[in-house]
């Protein structure tokens, strides 16, 4: 008896990698096996795969059937399998052509029906096909417009098992989805969500827009009340929209985790996550025994917010220390060892002391020194030092909320942020893994962030009155590049090492250094 063989996909962290299903069909005592480390719902696919073929109005014969996953000493996981599982068995016994299953790949789960339900990864398999000299892949209908999004690949939609034969069998053809645009929604912003809501707090709303210029992280310290959180909500709104390269890098991480309804178009808007303090670290960076991505790589290209920063477990909050410096996060378990993505924005936002009112006029802070220390040294030193930008928010004032005027809205935030990342685009073409200021290291600050000698004066002064560490002396130069970018100089200068200085020095000491500098 024939063996075929059909190719498909697994995949592995973001990445899908091909799987050649091999079927067997001989006489013999009648049985189903599946073989080649398939997990739980891969070796469940017997029933769901027979159930489908007869209902699909095939007869099968008794035989023995043995399906080959290949390579056998990788794990297999997922429904995805069904599919080409059961076209195989339809090859193997020429129930359908072989030869017209050769230059296609195939992956969807079977309903016992034999309809067709989507999968998790159409866009990372479609990406593993633009590399191969395989180009054609058939896949459910609701998967179809991720996958076409490659213009190199044909995609076939289908409905159901019945069409994919009637294809393969000449009696219905399908068209290729070829080369799907989708909509651009670059302006589909959430409505209501604008900076022109925002009372007062201009100080925070100027850093803001530096973090946004120049790609920096942010911590916000103030009472409950003072905007932190409204204003962190309101970050995507003046980031630049997501370039199409960057919005597949969001999309295929999406297809994983399938996070959006699958087979919706792709988004422009940069995505924003804020999990609860409760998170594990295996749900905030990843992993798991098959390991998937975690917050971290959800808010790749975007933003990542921890509201209540203390009350997050303190080791939660140490695995970031990778992906805040490096811009991904490596996983390592015993079945598989990934690399996720991960480059975001993080603002973490928290109160000054556990009750939220100390230095506050709206209420008397109840905590004992004792309270107020062991709160804020929940965040370890080397987790600050990598947070670019410490911002102090006191209490709005009554005179501002009573203000009816309109504040400046995002749009017009957005339109200076995104001239300035224009600028940095054009100055770091060419360097790998530099996209903005937040990501420059080593001898390219030194080339790109060198400020004048008035600005090199201040900058010593400041070293010298203050223990800054190395790290901290790089993010003050960065913050001052962006600094420079928003107003559109060249060169960096006395007041952009200044202002660079109030937003980087830690939140105790700025009113001192203001008074000294």
């Amino acid at each position: 008896m024939p063996v075929s063989k059909i190719t498909s996909f697994a995949i592995s962290g973001i990445d899908a990698f091909f799987v050649e299903v091999e079927v067997d069909t001989r006489k013999g005592i009648p049985g189903y096996t599946t073989v080649g480390l398939p997990d739980k719902a891969v070796s469940e696919s017997k029933n769901r795969v027979t159930s489908a073929l007869k209902n699909s109005g095939f007869e099968i014969p008794p035989k023995k059937i043995t399906v080959n996953l290949a390579p056998a000493d990788v794990r297999k996981q997922g429904s995805a399998f069904d599919f080409p599982i059961a076209l195989g068995i339809l090859a193997s016994l020429n129930i359908i052509p072989p030869a017209a299953l050769e230059g296609y790949s195939f992956a969807g789960e079977l309903s016992l029906d034999g309809s067709l339900r989507s999968v998790a990864g159409a866009l990372p398999m479609s990406m593993a096909l633009k590399k191969s000299r395989i180009k054609r892949i058939m896949l459910p209908l609701v998967n179809s417009r991720e996958a076409a999004l490659l213009p190199e690949v044909e995609v076939f939609p289908v409905k159901n098992l019945l069409e994919a034969c009637d294809h393969f069998l000449e009696n219905k053809i399908i068209s290729p989805l070829n080369n799907y645009q989708p909509k651009d929604d670059s302006s589909s912003y959430e409505p209501g969500i604008d900076f022109s809501e925002v009372k007062g707090q201009e100080f925070a709303k100027r850093a803001f827009e530096v973090a946004a210029a120049g790609g920096h992280n942010i911590i916000l310290k103030g009472p409950p009340g003072a905007g932190k959180t409204m204003l962190s909500k309101r970050m995507v709104g003046i980031l630049p929209p997501l370039s199409l390269d960057e919005a597949l890098e969001v999309t295929k991480i999406n297809s994983v985790r399938s996070t959006r309804k699958r087979g919706t178009m792709i988004s422009r808007v940069r995505p924003f996550r804020a999990p609860h303090h409760t998170i594990s670290d295996v749900a905030l960076v990843g992993g798991g025994s098959f390991p998937k991505p975690g917050e971290v790589t959800l808010a790749h290209r975007g933003v990542l917010f921890l509201d209540e920063f203390p009350e997050f477990k303190r080791g939660v909050v140490e695995v970031m220390r990778q992906p805040l410096e490096d811009g991904y996060i490596r996983v390592a378990r015993a079945q598989d060892r990934v690399t996720f993505p991960a480059s975001f924005m993080l603002i973490a936002a928290m109160n000054p002391c556990p009750c939220g009112y100390k230095g506050s006029p709206g209420g008397e802070c109840t905590c004992t020194p004792a309270k107020i220390a062991a709160y804020t040294s929940r965040i370890s030193g080397p987790i600050l030092d990598r947070i670019d930008m410490h911002i102090e928010m006191p209490p709005v004032r009554v005179s501002d909320l009573r203000n009816l005027a309109k504040g400046e809205p995002s749009a017009q935030i957005r339109e200076r942020v995104i001239a300035a990342r224009a600028i940095q685009e054009d100055r770091y073409d060419g360097l790998p893994g530099v996209y903005t200021n937040a990501h420059l290291t080593g001898r390219w600050i030194e080339k790109f962030c060198s400020p004048d000698a008035a600005g090199s004066l201040l900058l010593k002064r400041a070293l010298d009155k203050y223990a800054l560490s190395a790290r901290g002396y790089s993010k003050i130069l960065k913050l001052s590049r962006s600094i420079a970018d928003l107003a559109g100089v060249e060169n960096i200068r006395e007041s952009d090492v200044a202002e660079a200085l109030q937003y980087r020095i830690p939140i105790e000491n700025r009113t001192r250094i203001r008074k000294e500098l």
